[in-house]
């Protein structure tokens, strides 16, 4: 009678419909049930070592904490649930003031766009989450040994943690993704049409710079972002492997479900990450299409076969595009991994494939034109080598091939295609682009091939 009455002194239960504050409530309620929990199993260990006769001292220890006991799961939930909610009003809060002290300033002179150091995702915020989880998981071993119970316990404490680490991923992802869609509306905002005078088409042309900036910017932070991401899963699922999974063995159907509770949380962060990817390779292609706009003319590939010796450098545009995809996947060949990198460089390049070839059909190609052009394919192609997607590399080789209809003679064209029809679709479309289409009655021969 002692012992409870010292111990309900100590140890002061409260309210789940009225929690206390952080600050020394639940977390320190649960610390000292703990605590105390153990010394007393202790001290009940000494007096079976000394002899009680038939004194039940095992019973009475547990009859003590039973009413703690009994709410324990709902507890330690709550106080997962207080600390993480503190944690994202400390976040906001340094974002808030970080936004503050920096003003509009920056931006209205064109600063790039980009998530705030106390905005982007942090490791070291996920490593707590799991820090305040395995404590509660040490408590929960430490109050409860029938497996089905610990088991079940475990699974709703490992709950709050895939909770947490989902939610706030995903914010954090989708803040990156805000990113992406500013720079977006900055690019929509300056498209010019054609019929405008020269001071106003340069400064669109120096505003439009500007965007591509902040695109870049916004590219490279939702990179970052994705992997931080990809990180922080990983610790996640190397905490379930270490500390998680031998808790739910030994309880037939814990440790499947809880692989199918943290596979669920996964794939809800998988989702955001993928709609953000979606939105990178927007990005690229919107400044690819802008670079082609403003930098291949005409002449590229229509230079005059007068006998001069032909340009075998790649085009300017094609240079500065190559170059531009250089340098802003840089940080996607590092920060993917897995199956989001294989996805997202197939995807961009089918979409640069697609891209070129809607551009070049706005062109005249001469036969020395042809030769620059399958000078740019080659540039192109090697660069996108690096994707390692072989479906890729096949469709930059047959554009090599079929650049070939403005280079050899017209006779010749028949034989283009017998040696490799799967081109066929594309060099009809393209050998209409001959400069010498109409004079040189290329109409009438591919109505002779077709007919075959």
């Amino acid at each position: 009678m002692r012992s409870w009455q010292f111990l309900s002194r100590i140890i002061v239960k409260p309210s789940l419909a009225s929690l206390p504050p952080l600050e020394g409530g639940l977390l320190q309620y649960l610390r000292i049930l703990a605590v105390a929990y153990d010394k007393t199993k202790e001290l009940a260990k000494d007096l079976q070592s000394i002899g009680c006769g038939d004194l039940d001292i095992e019973g009475l220890t547990e009859s003590i904490y039973v009413a703690h006991k009994d709410e324990y799961t709902e507890f330690e939930q709550a106080s997962l649930r207080q600390l993480f909610q503190s944690k994202m009003a400390e976040l906001r809060a340094e974002a808030k003031q970080q936004s503050e002290s920096t003003g509009s300033i920056g931006r209205a002179k064109g600063a790039s766009l980009t998530t705030s150091p106390q905005q982007q995702i942090s490791v070291t915020v996920v490593t707590e989450f799991v820090r305040w989880n395995e404590e509660a998981i040490t408590r929960c071993t430490l109050l409860f040994s029938q497996p089905t119970t610990v088991a079940a316990n475990v699974r709703s404490i490992f709950a709050c943690l895939l909770d947490q680490v989902s939610q706030y991923l995903t914010e954090g992802l989708d803040r990156a993704r805000e990113s992406l869609n500013e720079a977006a509306a900055l690019r929509d905002r300056y498209v010019i049409g054609t019929s405008v005078s020269r001071r106003v088409a340069a400064a669109a042309a120096s505003a439009q710079e500007v965007a591509a900036s902040a695109g870049e910017s916004s590219f490279r932070s939702f990179m970052i972002a994705v992997q931080r991401c990809t990180s922080s899963v990983a610790i996640l699922q190397q905490y379930f492997s270490n500390t998680i999974s031998r808790l739910l063995l030994p309880v037939d159907g814990a440790h499947p479900s809880a692989c199918e509770d943290m596979g669920s949380a996964v794939s809800v962060v998988e989702a955001a990450a993928h709609k953000g990817l979606l939105q990178c390779i927007d990005t690229v292609m919107s400044e690819v299409e802008r670079l082609l706009s403003s930098e291949q003319k005409a002449t590229d590939y229509r230079t005059p076969d007068d006998g001069a010796a032909p340009d075998h450098r790649p085009t300017n545009a094609c240079i500065r595009i190559v170059a531009y995809l250089s340098r802003v996947l840089e940080v996607a060949f590092s920060a993917l991994e897995g199956l989001n990198k294989q996805s997202f460089l197939t995807e961009l390049g089918n979409r640069l494939h697609k891209g070129l070839l809607n551009h070049w059909q706005k062109f005249t190609f001469s036969p020395s034109g042809g030769l620059r052009l399958k000078r740019d394919i080659t540039e192109y192609g090697d660069f996108v080598r690096s994707f390692n997607a072989p479906s890729i590399d096949e469709k930059f080789e047959l554009l090599g091939i079929v650049a070939n209809v403005f280079i050899v003679a017209p006779e010749s064209l028949a034989s283009l295609f017998e040696g490799t029809p799967s081109i066929r679709k594309d060099a009809l479309r393209f050998i209409q682009l001959r400069d010498d289409y109409k004079t040189a009655k290329i109409a009438s021969m591919l109505n002779y091939i077709m007919s075959e």
